[in-house]
């Protein structure tokens, strides 16, 4: 019997209950994956919250590392005893194990802990795809990442680093400066003392920078767009 999270309205954490599941075999195309680490989301605070409209009731969490328990049928990439990984876009994470679509699932390497891994999985697909799918950023290159002592934003500023691009970082205190200059960070704003599209003209000799990673949005609008270059 296993257990799982799950919501039946809306509202803060005290909505969640558990309940007890009997898990049938993984259906074709299906693993059964137990979780050994679940990873918290700011996207399951909004499912919760009604923010973000799921159907009720509904389950909670889409990002979990673990191992593979049983497989069904035309699974070929997984075996019993394999490591691996999920980040979504189904939910139900919190729970102790499920069936999961093996399409989903990626391989985790040994060095890779669970904790780690459940924690940095929905971040770096992230981080991946914005950096070299979308902006396909080139060494040399001046990147402003916003928020850079987040999630998301500590990851590119690594990331960037070690491509080979100039990383200017925005953050809040000096507290997150540490935190971005210890990620690698070449240049640190702090975005409530300092104007932050005037720093990155200077420090890019008046160009801009041709990229912006900016996962704050509305409060950092106006700066991400003085801040880049023509056709950034």
């Amino acid at each position: 019997m296993e257990k799982t999270a799950f919501i039946e309205k809306t509202g803060g954490p005290e909505v969640i209950q558990w309940r007890d599941e009997e898990l049938p075999p993984p259906g074709p195309g299906e693993v059964r994956m137990r979780h050994h680490a679940v990873g918290l989301n700011y996207i399951d605070t909004y499912h919760r919250s009604g923010l973000y409209p799921i159907d009720l009731p509904g389950k909670l969490g889409s990002e979990a590392a673990g191992v593979v328990e049983a497989v069904g049928e035309d699974v070929t990439d997984f075996k019993v005893g394999d490591r691996v990984g999920v980040f979504g876009p189904a939910r139900g994470a919190y729970a102790t194990a499920r069936n999961v679509a093996a399409d989903l699932l990626v391989p985790l390497p040994d060095h890779v802990d669970d904790r780690t891994a459940a924690a940095i999985l929905l971040k770096g697909a992230t981080t991946a795809f914005l950096i070299e799918d979308c902006a396909k950023v080139q060494p040399g290159w001046p990147v402003l990442v916003h928020a850079a002592a987040g999630g998301v934003g500590h990851l590119a500023v690594g990331w960037l680093k070690a491509i080979g691009a100039t990383v200017i970082a925005t953050v809040g205190s000096e507290a997150k400066a540490e935190k971005a200059r210890a990620a690698g960070a070449d240049h640190v704003i702090l975005n409530r003392q300092e104007d932050v599209a005037a720093r990155v003209r200077e420090i890019t000799g008046g160009q801009g920078v041709p990229v912006v990673l900016d996962g704050v949005g509305k409060a950092t609008w106006e700066a991400s767009l003085g801040s880049a270059a023509r056709r950034g």
